[in-house]
């Protein structure tokens, strides 16, 4: 359990940094985050904060303490961004380079998240081993 935990958060450290670091240029209309965007993915300027403020949301439901539902959708919504812009940068013909580098951020997501399912998958057993025995268990419904 603890090596998990620790796995966790190394790797959801890691996620939530390289997507905070994505985000925030993107909310501040950062001329880099139009010039990456706009210019070189052809999407129009009033999206970019929209899609930063999404990004920081998501990051923000996975390192906060929340609902597993809204945990669910935080990572669901930071995979269909990154898989986004890996087709985008593959559609407007860049160079491979460009688009093998997501293969990092998306690795690190996945890691991310199967660390989470198993953290959660053992939180849920040792809960169960805790109620053994129990005929009314005091811990919430899922």
């Amino acid at each position: 359990m603890k090596r998990t935990k620790i796995l966790y958060w190394v790797f959801t450290g890691l996620f939530s940094a390289l997507m905070l670091a994505s985000a925030i240029p993107d909310i501040l209309v950062d001329p880099v985050a139009v010039k990456g965007m706009h210019e070189g993915l052809g999407y129009p300027v009033y999206l970019i904060p929209f899609v930063g403020t999404a990004k920081l949301l998501g990051v923000l439901a996975i390192l906060l303490p929340v609902n597993r539902r809204l945990k669910e959708w935080a990572y669901a919504g930071l995979f269909i961004d990154l898989i986004g812009a890996t087709y985008s940068i593959i559609a407007v013909g860049s160079p491979a380079a460009n688009y093998l580098f997501m293969v990092l951020p998306l690795t690190i997501a996945a890691l991310s998240y199967a660390f989470y399912q198993r953290k959660v998958g053992q939180q849920g057993k040792a809960s169960v081993k805790q109620n053994e025995g129990r005929m009314f268990s005091a811990s919430p419904a899922l």
